[in-house]
């Protein structure tokens, strides 16, 4: 197939346009706080640094393949469900974005000491999220074909699910390194729910985005609702033990408090999710059932 290089109308379409607005505010708030590490907390809050640096450069590096592919329009040799990819990195960007833009400030910069570059670089992240969030209306605003799974809501729920995975990577990271005064049966529960989540989370979204879902051993619908049926289970004893780990707190307020009530919270998102996933996928099951 020949590469074909968009017309010079194509630069002004809407699409286009967020693209290099997300590739230029990730390379700018991803520089502005590599250049910075004297205006930041140098306490504890290391491991959000990095959280947050991971987000904007990924997020940078994926967008601009994206962007370049789209451009000469060699998407169509790669054996990707292009549209779902692009959905995936849009609605997963605006998240992880957002949750960056909200960490950033709260737990990174050094209150102490607010520099204007740091403040340019909350800014600039908060940027970013709208720019991801306006690619994802442009792309639900497509024909259902062209919007794939990844923009029905099943496939929005996949996202989030696997976003509240990843959200809590640094968490626990954290609250591994202060946890004394819980019990340590609590912590390798969530851990291994969390993991278990997060890998199922990346099966599903590799067998989405590789079309590999007439090569399933089981119906994919089945294979699906199996999955959300675990993710309800294991996210209910999370939320349960993050409770819990609320009442042992008894009322003391450290930076751990506000960790654990973090974690309770983007646990019980979570949790919505994949409750809501389960039940579209059963839905999707009995009317299947009774075709």
């Amino acid at each position: 197939m020949p590469v074909i290089v968009l017309e010079a109308r194509d630069f002004s379409s809407p699409l286009f346009i967020v693209r290099t607005l997300e590739v230029l505010s990730c390379c700018t708030v991803f520089s502005l706080v590599a250049s910075m590490s004297e205006d930041l907390n140098p306490s504890n809050f290391s491991t959000f640094r990095v959280f947050c640096m991971f987000t904007w450069c990924f997020f940078f590096v994926v967008t601009l393949f994206i962007h370049l592919l789209n451009t000469i329009q060699f998407h169509n040799l790669i054996r990707i469900s292009w549209k779902n990819l692009t959905m995936t990195v849009a609605v997963m960007g605006a998240l992880m974005s957002f949750s960056s833009s909200a960490v950033f400030p709260w737990m990174v910069m050094d209150h102490q000491k607010v520099s204007a570059r740091a403040v340019a670089a909350a800014v600039i992240s908060g940027l970013t999220t709208l720019a991801y969030a306006s690619e994802f209306f442009v792309l639900r605003c497509q024909a259902d074909e062209q919007k794939g799974y990844m923009g029905s809501t099943p496939g929005l729920l996949k996202i989030l699910q696997l976003w509240g995975g990843v959200q809590m990577i640094p968490l626990v990271v954290f609250i591994l390194r202060l946890s004394s005064g819980l019990h340590h049966w609590q912590l390798w529960l969530s851990c291994t729910s969390y993991g278990v989540c997060v890998l199922m989370s990346l099966v599903t979204l590799v067998v989405i985005l590789g079309d590999f879902a007439g090569r399933c051993l089981l119906p994919f619908d089945k294979f699906l609702a199996c999955f959300s049926l675990i993710g309800v289970l294991l996210y209910m004893t999370a939320t349960v033990i993050c409770l819990t780990k609320i009442l042992q707190l008894n009322g003391q307020k450290n930076s751990q408090t506000d960790l654990v009530i973090m974690e309770t919270v983007v646990s019980s998102v979570t949790l919505l999710a994949y409750t809501v996933d389960l039940a579209f996928a059963i839905k999707l099951l009995c009317d299947r059932s009774h075709m």
